[in-house]
């Protein structure tokens, strides 16, 4: 069958439970989402993990988490020495900002807003011909959902082919699901140098207006 006599006495003396056939599953779910965006610590990971359909308590995921050191990467969004990871796309606007048509190009970006009850998340996606919001998300954590929200807003509103989306490189737009979510829709990403604010000035003076 494969392995030797030594393993399958291992195996029967100390064979595999459900539940750790169960920790293994939710392990590779917790590293999928981890991966997909690095900011998750597990609280986050164990909403996401619902989400999917999976049943664990946030002390299950913790642990889970602790053993595999899954550690959020956590970095504020408008600090003046937040770091960018690599980018998954290239700069394909170079800071001209301008379409000569509709759904030519979109501008997108997250700001966060202090309120009595704590942050919201602003993810907001300008038109560059009209000027016009096409698509927005809010909600109190800074996830990749809170881009892809945005984003699906966007597609369902204005049915866009070919448009190139022009974001930082923060992790919401950098995650697996952003990305997905583009060439699922057949959309070019788009993204500036590390902390060149002229970069994405269009959204950045947007948001100041807000």
């Amino acid at each position: 069958m494969g392995f030797s006599k030594q393993a399958f006495y291992r195996w029967r003396a100390d064979p595999v439970t459900d539940r750790d056939w169960a920790d293994a599953h939710l392990t590779n779910a917790a590293i999928d989402s981890h991966r997909d965006d690095p900011t998750f610590g597990y609280r986050f990971i164990a909403d996401d993990l619902h989400a999917a359909g999976h049943r664990a308590s946030e002390q299950r995921v913790w642990r889970l988490c602790s053993k595999q050191r899954l550690w959020s990467l956590h970095a504020k969004k408008r600090g003046r020495n937040r770091k960018a990871g690599p980018p998954v796309h290239d700069d394909r606007v170079r800071r001209a900002f301008a379409a000569p048509d509709l759904d030519k190009l979109w501008l997108t970006d997250i700001t966060e807003h202090p309120t009595g009850e704590g942050k919201l998340y602003l993810c907001a996606i300008k038109d560059a011909c009209s000027r016009r919001i096409v698509g927005y998300s809010i909600s109190d954590r800074m996830r990749s959902s809170l881009a892809v929200s945005a984003l699906q807003m966007a597609i369902s509103r204005r049915n866009p082919s070919g448009t190139e989306v022009h974001s930082d490189r923060g992790s919401q737009f950098r995650s697996k699901k952003f990305v997905r979510a583009l060439a699922d829709a057949g959309l070019l990403g788009s993204m500036g140098r590390v902390g060149a604010c002229a970069d994405n000035a269009a959204m950045e003076s947007f948001f100041a207006l807000v």
